[in-house]
């Protein structure tokens, strides 16, 4: 019978910890004492996929182009992402935890065939928020996959990123015509709402947590409106 073995917890910086268990042949990430239940499965990654692959489709026939995505979590939206983008693309990944890194370099990366190994990928230990602050015009595409989406955040000082004032952040980070995209366990007609009043056309996107059926999950594809970027 499988059962969950806990291989290593690392604190979070609003309090509690993060948790990383095998589970068979899987790995789960919990929070500590299994509020929310998991966060992230090896075994159902669709949506991750789909974080990385859509946006990155949309982007890869540009002149080097270069994507920022919040959280690594397990490297399947990193490993999304690389395999849309050619040789002369750059993968940011803005990590928060360092044992989250850790956790790739070890056994759970295999899940993902270790993306961070890929020249392409620059993985910088950094709270996205920072980054995305620090590099107007930076980014042809940025993926957020940080909480369980915004209403469901893991830490309280994530809430700036989904505000209006983030979004709009968000907006200068991006290059001309780029493309914002916001991962969520569930859709959020505020968040919508919000999107516009930081001057993107929104569009949701509903897909598979796993195959073709079953748990659904919500991905906001942004861009900003009219095709310019704010400043």
């Amino acid at each position: 019978m499988k059962r969950f073995v806990l291989l290593d917890t690392t604190p979070l910086p609003d309090g509690g910890a993060l948790c990383l268990f095998e589970y068979g042949e899987d790995f789960v990430i919990k929070l500590e004492g299994g509020k929310g239940g998991q966060l992230m499965n090896t075994r159902t990654h669709g949506s991750e996929d789909a974080l990385g692959r859509i946006p990155c489709q949309r982007v890869a026939s540009r002149p080097a182009p270069r994507v920022l995505i919040g959280g690594l979590g397990m490297g399947f939206t990193l490993a999304a992402a690389l395999e849309h983008m050619g040789k002369n693309a750059e993968v940011v990944v803005a990590e928060l935890l360092p044992a989250v890194i850790e956790w790739n370099r070890g056994p759970l990366g295999a899940k993902a065939d270790y993306p961070i190994r890929d020249s392409r990928a620059h993985v910088v230990c950094a709270d996205v928020a920072e980054v995305i602050r620090n590099e107007p015009g930076g980014f042809d595409a940025i993926m957020l996959d940080i909480d369980n989406g915004p209403e469901g955040l893991t830490q309280s000082a994530n809430s700036w990123l989904y505000s209006v004032a983030g979004l709009g952040s968000c907006a200068r980070a991006l290059r001309k015509g780029g493309i914002l995209a916001v991962w969520s366990a569930s859709a959020d007609q505020r968040f919508s709402a919000d999107l516009r009043k930081a001057g993107f056309d929104a569009e949701e996107v509903k897909v598979y947590a796993h195959g073709n059926r079953g748990t659904r999950h919500t991905i906001w594809l942004a861009s900003v409106a009219g095709g310019a970027r704010r400043s």
